[in-house]
């Protein structure tokens, strides 16, 4: 069943076309990579599913319902969430009231009590932060930033979960623990869209591969097929070394 459908999704800027009748559907339980060079429209994209702005043009359908013209605040409540690449915690707040942010404002809002804090606690272990629940930003390293903001974005409790370059930056042992991470919440019947420049992630994670470049869907597919696309090649993978990773993934 599909969870998300996107339908000739089109989004200018000025004069500048960022989206061109972007179409493609997120099946429930899978993880979908969307990958692109920079600026290809990836988080414009994202931006435009989680109502951060309206499309030009095109229909966004979550659950069969159209959303396309909704807010950011109730396209959370509805079910999706998302991660940002520049990770933003409250600096004033420690790990573990971070998350609380996220439960108290979700999906359904709560109002406290032994539930909400337990459900924290739980998001604070799948997300290896468990032993941090008291750290404060400033105290946490870039993998514990990105660990930080996933916890915050399943602490509303999405259908969907949307992560923009939650694997970027990291080293090959803290690539690892965040790839594990995204199929433990995959295995909890969340759904995934993820952007990432990194192919071993990317070819290793998704179920299909959406590939965008100068706002245009050039090509959709499993990992196998996207990494023996002549254009993907061409417009994205590029060297000759990104495409053998992509095929030893």
């Amino acid at each position: 069943m599909s969870l998300i459908e996107v339908s000739k999704v089109t989004k200018y800027f000025g004069g500048l076309r960022a989206l061109s009748d972007i179409s493609f559907t997120l099946e429930a339980g899978e993880i979908l990579g969307l990958i692109g060079p920079n600026g290809a429209g990836k988080t414009t994209l994202f931006n435009v599913i989680a109502g951060t702005f309206p499309p030009f043009s095109g229909s966004v359908k979550f659950d069969n319902k159209e959303i396309a013209f909704l807010g950011p605040r109730q396209i959370c409540h509805s079910g999706i969430s998302r991660t940002y690449q520049l990770v933003r915690p409250f600096s004033s707040l420690t790990v573990y009231e971070n998350v609380l942010v996220g439960i108290y404002f979700g999906k359904t809002g709560m109002k406290g009590g032994g539930f909400v804090e337990d459900e924290g606690v739980e998001l604070l272990k799948l997300t290896g932060l468990f032993q941090k629940a008291d750290t404060r930003r400033k105290n946490l390293t870039l993998v514990g930033r990105k660990q930080l903001e996933i916890a915050r974005a399943l602490a509303t409790r999405p259908k969907v979960l949307l992560l923009d370059e939650a694997i970027s930056g990291l080293n090959p042992a803290e690539t690892e623990t965040v790839m594990t991470l995204i199929r433990d919440i995959r295995n909890r019947g969340i759904t995934i869209i993820m952007i990432e420049h990194i192919m071993k992630a990317v070819m290793g994670l998704s179920d299909r591969i959406l590939v965008l470049n100068f706002g245009e869907l050039i090509a959709q597919g499993t990992p196998d097929q996207i990494s023996k696309n002549i254009a993907v090649v061409e417009a994205y993978l590029g060297t000759e070394a990104n495409v053998e990773e992509a095929h030893a993934t």
